[in-house]
């Protein structure tokens, strides 16, 4: 079971200046997760983490900062740095966005040994290529390995354009080996998450990864059409890494030919995730841990309650409303019965706004600070009262 989160400050600041309890010979990954905005990254973060400590919403920029989730298994310890979703300077100026959110992804990137680029694949506009800033980004930090997650499959209605999407996404190359189609009868799933496309592996001298799509027998592709990855190799599988791409190529690529694996999930249904959590943990490398197996995130308690709140703002108000919303925490104290106690204001710019969040009745508010209250108790594992005032600032 993932620890709670502290809800004390200066216990949460001890938490992370401890000495990490490590074992004898301590195995660490720290790993960047990214992706266009809204493609799933904090839902897969949360899942990954057992504990939702990430803010989740549909509209975009939801995660406004650079953030960690730790994960202590045993001997492993798996860092993940949950960052904003790649964006560019127009766009962060329409949102009003802080300029860390241009800079974090590109500082993550710096610190990882492996890079998972998420992508939506219901969203049909934009899964059949990688965003330019995810292939900037790739282009920039080719020496680090990276894996290609299609999240979001149990949307898809046609399981068949998995083949498609996995084929544009890698130039049709995964792990220096060619992908091939090859047909097979049509399959009746039940599982919402099963592709009917099955990856497997064509050389037998390559080890297997246990769980990896990549790692399953050919026998065991039954249904649906499977992608093979021939052993004649085309000029990416030479045996060096990946090479520089310059802005001029970058124009011209849609995919990125330099992931060694693909793994298809459903991150908020939690399908398929556990598979990919095996993988993270066998690809960590002897080092030291960063920090004691009792942290789950680097964030501080009033940090998780803003962004939860944020979260729910999002959720319920329209349009640009909920980003003008200023949070100010009043009260942060523990009850008679160890309960803890939250008072916060929020201050918004117009009567209006006013008017929208409280709801009529009071209905918007009081849904709001009951969700998110919920939430808390997940991350704290304790009772937690929530009380949220609105006035105009």
């Amino acid at each position: 079971h993932p620890p709670p989160v502290a809800t004390d400050k200066e216990e949460q600041k001890r938490l992370l200046e401890n000495r990490p309890d490590q074992p004898p010979q301590p195995k660490v990954l720290r790993i960047a997760i990214i992706g266009a905005p809204n493609a799933g990254k904090s839902t897969l973060c949360n899942q990954l983490l057992g504990r939702k400590v990430f803010p989740v919403s549909k509209k975009v920029h939801t995660t406004r900062c650079k953030a960690r989730g730790v994960i202590t298994h045993e001997d492993t310890q798996l860092i993940i740095l949950d960052t904003p979703g790649l964006t560019n300077p127009l766009k962060a100026k329409r949102h009003n966005l802080d300029e860390a959110m241009l800079t974090d992804p590109w500082d993550s990137m710096k610190h990882a040994d492996l890079v998972l680029v998420l992508v939506d694949v219901s969203d049909h506009w934009t899964r059949n290529s990688l965003s330019k800033e995810v292939l900037k980004c790739l282009c920039q930090f080719p020496h680090i390995p990276s894996v290609l997650v299609l999240n979001k499959v149990d949307i898809l209605k046609k399981k068949f354009l998995l083949l498609e999407i996995a084929t544009d996404l890698t130039e049709g190359i995964v792990n220096g080996k060619k992908l091939e189609v090859k047909s097979s009868p049509k399959q009746d799933s039940r599982s919402s998450v099963k592709p009917p496309l099955h990856l497997t592996q064509a050389s037998p001298s390559e080890s297997k990864v246990p769980g990896s799509p990549f790692g399953q027998e050919k026998n065991q592709a039954q249904e649906g059409s499977g992608l093979d990855r021939s052993s004649d190799a085309e000029a990416a599988g030479t045996g060096e890494g990946p090479k520089h791409h310059g802005a001029k190529d970058l124009k011209e690529m849609k995919g990125w030919p330099h992931f060694q694996e693909i793994f298809m999930l459903a991150a908020l249904r939690g399908e398929e995730v556990d598979t990919l959590k095996r993988y993270l943990l066998m690809q960590a490398k002897p080092g030291p841990w960063e920090f004691h197996s009792d942290v789950l995130t680097s964030q501080s308690p009033q940090e998780i309650c803003d962004n939860i709140i944020r979260e729910k703002l999002l959720e319920y108000l329209p349009l640009e409303v909920p980003y003008g919303v200023t949070q100010v925490t009043d009260v942060w104290e523990e009850g008679e019965c160890g309960e803890l106690l939250i008072v916060q204001s929020l201050l918004v710019p117009r009567e209006s706004h006013k008017r929208m969040l409280i709801g009529r009745g009071g209905k918007v508010i009081s849904r709001i600070a009951q969700e998110a209250g919920q939430d808390l108790m997940n991350a704290f594992l304790c009772e937690v009262r929530l009380k949220l005032k609105v006035e105009v600032k």
